[in-house]
């Protein structure tokens, strides 16, 4: 019998994160032959070439998709989509998968939907539901929903809102969230392993602070003013060490780094920045900060696992479910501010260590490999609208 041809899609060095423990649950699986696609910000030098992550961990990368996105305007990045899709079509048409896995919400992830709904290939979309009213990424999260064919969504909040969108119930799946089965499944860094992989910079050896801001798509904010605001709001902390990752190529991610690298050079040894920290040194980093700061969706998922706080700040994730741990703020200095001084204190370490993680399920790997597997191997057909009953 013939194998599944599985398609893995992958664009980031936070997706690949994610993704990682999946695509080995599904490269062992006797009846698939998992193919692997990488594009964007993988194949960017300044990004730090992340697709030498996918082949270090022993992987095959059987496409490159390169994107081309250069340019801080959003019509740069809607080009960047026109060369995804049309490299994607090639990939696909080479590949000839049975299925095409796809996580979150990301610009690109679009445009590689399009191409696989069009050419009939299932679609299976992961953390689908959510809400992050702050960006783009909302709009583009459940458009992606629309065109899939099975959903493994993280909470059952997702499952009934997937589902409120006209999704049959049997094609969504709460598996809950790959980035908290990592933390518990992942052999991690002790800190001097870590230090080293960071140019001497140790996290373990008082105050510190971890900090990842990307641009807030749907804010009117100049990125260059807001990161400038972050910077003054974490400088008073001068006893705490701060270690940045860089931003996401959405438009306005150069702006972020170049004044985060600004910010760097000032404060040797207290400040420092790496393009990309990867899935084993972000949650080995996760171990020895005591408040992870920004707007990104790990603050949200996965830093509470870790018993940390998070301050969340603007509007990025503004609608995101979140646990207790999560302090947000807005983006004045001020506020940012009094967020991580209450994060610091012993009220906010207390709080964020007995929260519980909204986004916990046992088994995540194992119930989205079941689910891919019981896909029917044949094109993509007409897909019924699902009416809620009638209250």
């Amino acid at each position: 019998m013939a194998r599944m041809k599985v398609c893995m899609v992958t664009s980031t060095r936070a997706d690949w994160g994610l993704l990682t423990p999946l695509a080995r649950a599904l490269r062992e699986h006797p009846g698939v032959d998992l193919r692997i696609v990488a594009t964007n910000m993988h194949l960017l030098e300044d990004h730090g070439m992340t697709i030498n992550e996918i082949l270090d961990a022993g992987f095959t990368v059987d496409a490159r998709v390169p994107m081309d996105v250069a340019g801080e305007r959003p019509a740069d990045k809607v080009l960047a989509m026109s060369r995804c899709m049309a490299g994607m079509a090639e990939a696909f048409s080479a590949i000839r998968p049975n299925a095409v896995v796809i996580l979150g919400d990301r610009f690109e992830m679009l445009a590689v939907a399009s191409a696989a709904a069009v050419m009939r290939i299932p679609i299976v979309h992961i953390a689908g539901g959510t809400v992050s009213e702050g960006a783009i990424d909302d709009s583009i999260r459940h458009a992606i929903t629309k065109l899939s064919t099975l959903h493994l969504v993280e909470t059952e909040e997702f499952r009934r809102r997937v589902i409120q969108m006209g999704e049959e119930p049997d094609r969504v799946v709460n598996t809950g969230a790959l980035g908290v089965y990592n933390i518990m499944h992942q052999p991690l860094m002790d800190a001097a392993r870590l230090a080293a992989s960071l140019d001497g910079f140790d996290l373990s050896d008082g105050p510190s602070m971890l900090v990842t801001y990307h641009p807030a798509t749907l804010d009117n904010g100049d990125p260059a003013d807001q990161v400038r605001d972050l910077i003054a709001a974490i400088d008073p902390f001068t006893d705490c060490k701060v270690l940045f990752t860089h931003p996401n190529n959405d438009a306005g991610g150069d702006i972020i780094a170049a004044k985060i690298e600004e910010y760097v050079a000032a404060n040797p040894g207290r400040v420092h920045a790496v393009r990309s920290l990867g899935m084993i040194r972000y949650l080995s980093a996760l171990r020895f900060v005591d408040v992870v700061v920004g707007n990104s969706s790990s603050g949200i998922v996965e830093v509470p696992s870790m018993h940390i706080p998070t301050v969340d700040i603007g509007i990025r994730q503004r609608g995101r479910l979140c646990g207790a741990s999560v302090i947000h703020c807005s983006t004045d200095p001020a506020d940012i501010q009094q967020a991580i001084e209450y994060a610091l204190s012993p009220a906010g370490r207390h709080r964020a260590r007995i929260a519980e993680n909204p986004y916990y399920r046992a088994d995540t790997v194992g119930l989205m490999v079941d689910a891919i597997t019981a896909l029917d191997a044949g094109p993509a057909g007409p897909k019924k609208f699902y009416n809620l009953p009638q209250a």
